[in-house]
């Protein structure tokens, strides 16, 4: 990818995951934009930028930029360079930033700033690809798929990050979600690589 290696940039998708979720915003970025919900510090945007841009098309980024349950303060999680002191609490907004900015992606990736939730509510603009990788716990993770699955028209796709199916790996929201996705009837599996989970909406 010109400019930026995506894996240099903090975050937590694999480059096989990165690798899939560009493949699947090529194959559906021109039925409409592309909304990713977890923007974090931008690895992610630097996979979908790109694609959005060559279908034509721009990647919405949506983060409240205050970081997860787990990026806090005494969590496993937490990264001490991303901690604003001045207002005593995460801000991955500069870094992000400064990422899109590397990545040469100013022209195709727009970053969205506020909670998920009350943003979706006012959302009208049909989508061709939705990525939830936000908050972790059940009413954020739950709150996304409400909010935006249902914004993805036919033949687009709903991929989802951090799809565990044994409790061992890792926390139970984005896999709850995405069985509720299946057994809904709207939308099909596509494939799960690693732990990212693509599913193709029905029309």
């Amino acid at each position: 990818m010109p400019g930026i290696d995506p894996q240099s940039i903090k975050g937590f998708l694999t480059p096989e995951e990165g690798a899939a979720l560009s493949d699947a915003a090529r194959e559906c970025g021109a039925l409409g934009p592309i909304l990713e919900i977890g923007g974090y510090c931008g690895r992610s945007a630097a996979y979908l930028g790109p694609m959005a841009r060559e279908a034509g098309t721009i990647l919405y980024s949506l983060d409240h930029h205050r970081g997860s349950e787990e990026n806090q303060p005494g969590w496993e999680w937490h990264d001490p360079e991303l901690f604003d002191k001045d207002a005593g609490t995460l801000d991955t907004l500069p870094t992000f930033r400064r990422t899109i900015a590397r990545a040469n992606l100013e022209d195709c990736v727009v970053a969205l700033v506020g909670p998920s939730r009350a943003i979706s509510r006012h959302w009208t603009t049909p989508l061709g690809m939705v990525f939830i990788d936000g908050g972790h716990t059940m009413k954020a993770a739950f709150d996304d798929y409400r909010g935006w699955a249902s914004k993805i028209l036919p033949g687009g796709i709903l991929a989802i990050h951090d799809v565990f199916p044994n409790p061992d790996d890792g926390g139970r929201p984005p896999y709850e979600i995405y069985r509720k996705a299946l057994a809904s009837g709207l939308f099909e599996q596509i494939s799960l690589v690693r732990s990212l989970a693509l599913l193709r909406a029905l029309g």
